[in-house]
């Protein structure tokens, strides 16, 4: 009889560049304070890239740290998934390029372009392919360099997003651990909420638009807060309770870092003291698909996660996207 098949993480890196922006520089920039960003948001500092560096390069970094504490070669991976918003090329996909400075001949590539969800979407399709037998090695990372979308005189904007990458290697293993479930969800009629209104096949860029900044991310905060909340409560509970574990089983909960007071209410629904949950937007702002995979690097390097550990992964982004994951190490 064949042994059922369960994914498993069996390494994780990240990288961030290492440039700091802080709130007060961001002072000299727009008409905001120190005070007001981390009252609003939580952010004290976030990581911007250089000029000329991508998000294939942030990827590239990641990758490698994953992949040596995973003890696997390059040859030896079969699929690669990349979530992003901020692709080097609109053709090809990241996920080509990435594949190339790794010098990973036969894997098979994909981007996935689901905002801040795109890691944890990237680990429910590995963790798919994995339990069907498809792929054995899958490298996920989410990727970000919002600098380059992100209007930097929109101070309502502006000083929440940063730069960075996080990754993880999938892997097949007979050991009843792993990634115990995963789920996703979506609400495309909120769209408009959270969005670049230019740029794609719809409206293309123009001398005009371009002039008016409408090729940067635009935002209606407190509308996107609430779903926010609302959507990463729901997919929370309703991992916990598809893969059978009770809210006291769970010893760690890594959220998308959006926004402190996002992560507070989550924890105060969740009815979990804030000492389960890790929280880095201090220093790293919003990076959207890179910002669970850069926590869970973290959190896992700190010594937070041990054998049998229980964690929870949540994310919610533009689309609007949302989804979550259950892992026991």
């Amino acid at each position: 009889m064949n042994k059922k098949i369960y994914p498993k993480i069996v390494g994780t890196g990240s990288f961030t560049p290492p440039r700091i922006l802080t709130n007060f520089d961001l002072e000299k920039m727009v008409e905001t304070s120190n005070e007001w960003i981390i009252t609003r948001s939580g952010i004290k500092e976030r990581r911007i890239v250089e000029d000329g560096m991508v998000s294939s390069d942030l990827a590239f970094e990641a990758s490698k740290i994953a992949l040596n504490e995973a003890g696997l070669q390059p040859d030896q991976i079969d699929l690669i998934l990349v979530g992003t918003v901020t692709p080097d090329y609109l053709l090809p996909s990241t996920a080509c390029i990435l594949q190339d400075k790794l010098k990973i001949k036969k894997a098979a590539v994909m981007d996935i372009a689901a905002a801040c969800s795109g890691f944890i979407y990237g680990l429910s399709v590995a963790s798919a392919f994995i339990t069907n037998g498809q792929h054995k090695n899958v490298l996920v990372i989410g990727v970000e360099t919002l600098s380059k979308i992100t209007n930097w005189s929109d101070r309502n904007t502006c000083v929440l997003f940063g730069d960075g990458a996080g990754a993880a290697v999938v892997s097949a293993t007979t050991e009843e651990k792993g990634i115990l479930g995963t789920f996703l969800s979506g609400d495309g009629s909120l769209a408009n909420l959270l969005h670049i209104p230019v740029g794609g096949t719809k409206v293309p860029l123009t001398k005009e638009n371009i002039d008016l900044k409408q090729q940067y991310i635009q935002m209606e905060g407190s509308e996107v807060f609430k779903s926010a909340v609302r959507a990463m409560e729901d997919a929370a509970v309703h991992i916990i309770q598809k893969v059978g574990l009770s809210p006291e089983e769970i010893d760690l909960v890594i959220p998308h870092q959006a926004n402190i007071r996002i992560i507070e209410a989550l924890a105060k629904r969740l009815k979990l003291p804030m000492e389960k949950v890790y929280v880095n937007i201090d220093r790293y702002g919003n990076t959207s698909a890179a910002s669970v995979p850069i926590a869970l690097d973290e959190a896992r390097r700190k010594g937070l996660i041990k054998e049998g550990t229980n964690t929870v992964l949540v994310a919610f982004g533009g689309g609007f996207t949302w989804g979550s994951a259950v892992i026991r190490w």
